[in-house]
């Protein structure tokens, strides 16, 4: 019985639990008491947006100079990146790139476009996005809904914007809003 001096004894290794006991324990758990605070699955944030620019009243101006026909110009500085958004009147531009248009409906109403390409491009950038959603949102005329951003793309209805049928052509319509711009009275 002669022990070799200076090793310590053998330590006995407490069993482990097998990756099929565990799980069979984890459903266990559940079927009981229900998953815990940190196996909970983490549901994405909601994000609203446009609101950062709907009380902005360098947008609220934006926005009247847009249904009055006016010219308007602010600039946005977003990751480092400044950006022009300008309206004529007639349409609402990003660096020059038109977004929205609108065309005439009747004396009282114009119809709101959206081009399919530029938005397509500009999906990426967040300041953009955030535009889009408050030119929309700011025409209470205008069908909530119809245009969602999911997983970086735009979305209108099932298809992605840039994805749409061939025969819908380079632009979407959104609908009609009612305009203030100035109309000569009829003698």
């Amino acid at each position: 019985m002669a022990e070799i001096p200076g090793k310590a004894p053998k330590k006995v290794k407490e069993k482990k639990q097998t990756p099929q006991e565990r799980q069979e324990a984890l459903r266990y758990n559940h079927m009981m008491y229900g998953p815990t605070d940190g196996e909970q699955k983490l549901t994405p944030r909601k994000v609203d947006y446009g609101a950062p620019y709907l009380k902005h009243p360098k947008f609220q101006s934006l926005m009247k100079a847009f249904k009055n026909g006016t010219a308007f110009k602010f600039e946005i500085t977003a990751n480092e990146k400044l950006s022009t958004i300008a309206t004529d009147g007639s349409q609402i531009s990003v660096n020059g790139k038109m977004i929205f248009y609108s065309r005439p409906l009747n004396k009282y109403e114009d119809n709101l476009l959206i081009d399919r390409a530029a938005a397509v491009q500009f999906q990426a950038m967040d300041a953009i996005v955030h535009l889009v959603f408050a030119v929309l949102r700011s025409f209470p005329e205008l069908e909530e809904g119809q245009l969602i951003y999911q997983r970086h793309q735009f979305y209108h209805g099932l298809e992605t914007l840039d994805g749409g049928p061939a025969g819908e052509g380079p632009n979407l319509l959104l609908g009609a809003y009612k305009h203030t711009k100035v109309h000569e009275r009829i003698r």
